[in-house]
């Protein structure tokens, strides 16, 4: 057969588009990998990924291995949760797939009881209740299936909504599609009330859904940490969601979503007979679907099983405890609450003078230069959230610490206390100038949406666009994302934007990157 171009140019050619990715191994990325530092879980799950390159999991009776694999990952999931016998699962593509299904559910299960009380369901836009720390794929997941997510504040210093603001949105829970919680939060890195919401919840009838999609596979192993406090043992938890793609340590698109029985999980399903085609039946957004990740992770768990995770686990908590000491000793700086779990959050320290204060963003970016990445976090408006006056959130710079990290510790936390010898007493970024700017070429005013052109033009004004690569006239060329080396400012107008503004912008600047 003749092939376009040779297959080895074409390989040489990705391993050239790679060399300008993050680094993916070595823990010098502090968010996005999850490395485990172990050379032969990479080499077992590419093993894997080649077993089932052909494989369709969209039908496990043609792909019977499909069901085995999915069956053996529920059931290592159920155990590490303290599920019971009632609870099943389902793996999925991702935390964001996860989610969506568990919206899904509650949301069809809040239409059945509304029926059965003999409201018309289509009259009533039903609620999620979350804090506002709650992850976006939960926005997400409203936005699609139409429903409205209210947001309780979280307290700027710990990071923790309040018990009290869910009791009294739940007094009235006639609307309540779904409480859900996190174990632990992204943002911050601690883990919400629980075991007291989820009470509350199901006093009311309504569900509680359990977001451990960023440390669910480390939790269960967590020094001092008691699960009947966050996990299936609560009777109020009717699902929990956990990404194998993190802490499992699978190649991403890999997911566990458990429900609290068989009928609740159904209504996680599509089934049609509805066209003259094969009955469908998926049980996840998708049809068809690679069973790679489903594989890696199934080899993964088999290998390593729980006293491996426990082994894994340990590392991470030891790393964690460390960089916890370093950053508490760094002037300046301040960690957001108590973290229970591999993240950690980290502000300006408002007690010290203005001249001592490190500016997170200024940190991240100086780390950088260092040869760390830490991701930067913008503050966070709450003031539309349930509770009128809700705390803004300030900024933060957000590190999340996998097995590798502990290796690396030595080189990290110089990095670290360097990078914030370097950016002390710096201020943070004056956006005033940039805002003027983007009021100018607008006309003088900020419009309530943008259309792809304006916004375009707009982040070409503001050195954020570049052209692409078929624009600049190199057949091999690479958008590089156009963002600067410097982060702070870009966070600070993202900051200081309205969301009809920022979002549209956010949007123009990631779909131009894949654009020919």
């Amino acid at each position: 057969m003749q092939f376009e171009q040779d297959s080895v140019a074409v390989l040489g050619r990705l391993d050239a588009l790679r060399a300008a990715d993050a680094p993916t191994h070595g823990g010098r990325v502090l968010s996005y990998v999850y490395d485990s530092g172990i050379a032969e879980i990479d080499a077992l799950a590419a093993a894997a990924v080649r077993a089932v390159q052909p494989v369709n999991a969209l039908d496990p009776t043609t792909f019977s291995s499909v069901a085995v694999m999915e069956r053996e990952i529920v059931g290592f999931a159920r155990a590490v949760f303290h599920g019971d016998d009632s609870v099943v699962g389902t793996v999925t593509s991702g935390g964001t797939e996860s989610c969506l299904l568990a919206v899904k559910t509650a949301r069809e299960i809040w239409r059945a009881d509304a029926a059965a009380r003999g409201v018309d369901h289509r009259a009533t836009v039903p609620r999620i209740i979350a804090p506002s720390s709650v992850h976006a794929a939960f926005h997400k997941a409203a936005d699609y299936l139409g429903l409205r997510l209210e947001l309780v504040p979280v307290d700027a210093a710990s990071g923790l909504p309040a018990v009290a603001d869910f009791a009294a949105l739940l007094a009235d829970a006639d609307d309540v599609a779904l409480v859900v919680l996190s174990a632990p939060s992204y943002p911050h890195g601690v883990i919400d009330p629980i075991a007291e919401v989820s009470a509350l919840a199901a006093a009311a009838g309504v569900s509680c859904h359990v977001d451990a999609c960023f440390g669910g596979f480390v939790l269960p192993w967590w020094p001092g940490l008691d699960a009947a406090g966050w996990d299936l043992q609560l009777p109020g938890v009717t699902s929990l969601s956990a990404d194998l793609h993190k802490y499992g340590y699978t190649p991403k698109g890999a997911s566990v979503l458990l429900q609290r029985g068989r009928d609740r999980q159904r209504k996680q399903y599509f089934a049609t007979t509805g066209w003259p085609g094969y009955p469908v039946v998926n049980s996840t957004l998708l049809g068809s679907k690679s069973a790679a990740a489903l594989a890696a992770a199934w080899a993964i768990t088999q290998t390593l099983g729980q006293s491996g995770f426990a082994e894994l686990t340990a590392s991470c908590a030891r790393a964690t405890e460390t960089l916890l000491g370093v950053i508490r000793g760094i002037e300046g700086l301040r960690v957001v609450g108590e973290p229970t779990g591999p993240a950690i959050a980290v502000t300006t320290d408002e007690s010290v003078p203005a001249e001592r204060r490190v500016d997170p963003h200024h940190w991240a970016d100086q780390a950088r230069t260092h040869g760390w990445q830490l991701q930067l976090q913008p503050g966070f408006d709450q003031a539309g959230t349930t509770r009128p006056g809700g705390a803004r959130l300030p900024a933060t710079a957000h590190l999340t610490v996998t097995p590798v990290t502990e290796s690396r510790l030595p080189e990290l936390s110089a990095a670290l206390i360097a990078a914030a010898a370097e950016v002390r007493g710096v201020p943070r970024v004056d956006v005033a100038p940039l805002l003027g700017s983007l009021g100018a070429a607008l006309g003088g005013a900020l419009p309530a949406t943008l259309d792809a052109a304006t916004a375009f033009a707009l982040l070409q004004g503001i050195g954020l666009a570049q052209a692409g690569a078929s624009d600049a006239g190199a057949p091999d060329a690479t958008a590089t994302g156009a963002l600067p080396e410097r982060l702070a400012p870009f966070l600070a107008l993202v900051e200081a934007l309205p969301p009809a503004v920022a979002e549209p912008l956010l949007t123009e600047l990631i779909a131009r990157l894949v654009e020919p």
